[in-house]
């Protein structure tokens, strides 16, 4: 049982909402007017409220905000006349956990009612452990106290709740995108069906094209089986599409089907296959500069971003750093079995100093190798290399190629792995950083797959590891 307001400027609507709400066995209050409403609110605030949009005085939407001032957690459900579409858009982004079309369907109502009681149990379970700081080691990203990701959490929370069914996460990379996307659909009604993820700017487009909307039987020359995609497997569920600015327009205008009418076709296809998804979406780009180049639909753009969320690079969450990069040396002592127990102030202070242009995953990559390379009590700044993986070391290993392709090799021999494996290193951190710490991008600066390259840089970390271990005796 839930205590619920019931906020209308009509008596019989008051009434009739009332009696149905509490044939379910929840305790209803009852509020005429905006005004009204805040002032029992702020005496004895409910669990939920269901607030009408078009009243006198107060409008729905003012009162939204009142209400979300006094009790973020508190669930609103909007009422609106039939076809005030841009009045629902508004009442979402202001923090309303749904919205419903008049003349209300009571079961509708209902059904929604007991929706946002299950997703508010869940959500206070979770707040529960964040404040014990038991988060998973997979929520890492968005761990911190500053208000940036104190802000970007409110928000995530209220619309993960929400039926809104496209969302759109900006971010630089290394921010925590995928890992946002994740949290969304976690804590979302539909936590218990398919999530189901993929980089379109990893695939060509007939690949991608292939992917998301599957293929039947003979469809182009290798397909020799009927295959299903990615929208239809994770029907029920959520899909996220990771760099969705990477997209052909071709793809894009079959994109924008999907959203607008929640069908598609296989490639190849004729029936109409009918799907129920939430559809994250996130970008590095900006998405408005690509409308403006030509290379991104502006209906499609308009479509992506009803519901915007930007997850703050590192530099602007300062004061989370330590707290992140404390969290990330505890797993990496328990992943390498060491005993590192911690950082020293000269360390702290410059990581809190750095601009961190991979951001947060830039910094969990160089405390995994500060743990992975260090032995003793307290890591200093040495130990971290920011930003510079091995200058000197590179220039001369780039030195001695020189040397040795215009002059022959030195007749000591040279540490021909050393030498390849410090050339090799040097030219993916020169592609991470010109990538923007972006894997995929750095993978095709370099020639080279994804995969490979992230093989690469564990083998040539676990080599650079093997070395200093060696020369520390």
């Amino acid at each position: 049982m839930a205590r619920i307001l019931v906020v209308d400027d009509q008596d019989t609507i008051r009434h009739f909402l009332s009696k149905a709400i509490e044939e379910e066995g929840h305790d209803v209050c009852v509020a005429a007017s905006g005004e009204e409403a805040l002032e029992f609110f702020a005496s004895d605030a409910p669990e939920v409220v269901i607030l009408d949009y078009k009243m006198p005085g107060m409008n729905g939407i003012k009162v939204l905000k009142k209400i979300k001032e006094i009790e973020q957690q508190t669930t609103v459900i909007m009422i609106t006349a039939y076809g005030e579409v841009s009045c629902a858009v508004k009442a979402l982004k202001a923090g309303a956990y749904d919205y419903i079309p008049k003349p209300v369907d009571i079961d509708h109502l209902l059904l929604t009612i007991k929706r946002a009681l299950e997703s508010k149990k869940l959500w206070l379970e979770i707040a529960h452990w964040r404040k014990k700081q038991l988060l998973s080691f997979d929520f890492d990203f968005v761990i911190g106290k500053s208000k940036a990701m104190m802000d970007l959490m409110g928000m995530i929370e209220n619309l993960a709740r929400s039926e809104t069914t496209t969302v759109l996460i900006e971010g630089e990379s290394g921010t925590g995108k995928e890992l946002v996307a994740n949290i969304v659909h976690k804590l979302s009604p539909r936590r218990n069906e398919p999530f189901m993820e993929l980089n379109c700017g990893a695939l060509p487009e007939q690949l991608l094209e292939s992917e998301l909307f599957g293929h039947e039987r003979g469809s182009f020359t290798d397909a020799k089986a009927q295959k299903l995609g990615l929208f239809e497997l994770a029907n029920g569920g959520t899909v996220f599409l990771d760099e969705v600015a990477e997209m052909s327009l071709t793809i894009q205008v079959k994109l924008l089907r999907v959203m607008e009418r929640m069908t598609f076709k296989r490639v190849g296809g004729t029936r109409d296959i009918k799907v129920s998804l939430r559809i994250i979406s996130a970008t590095n780009r900006d998405l408005s500069t690509a409308v403006r180049q030509g290379s991104f639909r502006e209906d499609l753009y308009y479509r992506l971003k009803v519901v915007p969320l930007r997850v703050p690079p590192l530099r602007e969450r300062v004061e989370d750093i330590e707290i992140l990069a404390k969290h990330f040396l505890n797993n990496y002592n328990t992943v390498f079995s060491k005993n590192v127990q911690g950082f020293s102030p000269k360390a702290i202070e410059a990581m809190a100093g750095y601009n961190w242009p991979g951001n947060v995953r830039e910094l969990k990559n160089v405390v995994e190798r500060a743990v992975l390379l260090f032995d003793g009590d307290f890591v200093e700044p040495e130990h971290l290399s920011l930003g510079e993986m091995s200058g000197s070391e590179a220039d001369e290993s780039f030195e001695i190629l020189e040397r040795a392709l215009s002059s022959g090799l030195p007749e000591n021999g040279i540490d021909f792995d050393g030498l390849i494996g410090s050339i090799e290193m040097e030219l993916i951190d020169r592609a991470m950083k010109q990538s923007g710490f972006n894997q995929s991008k750095a993978a095709r600066l370099l020639g080279i797959k994804r995969d490979k390259l992230r093989y690469k840089v564990k083998a040539l970390e676990a080599v650079a590891g093997a070395r200093d271990g060696g020369n520390s005796t």
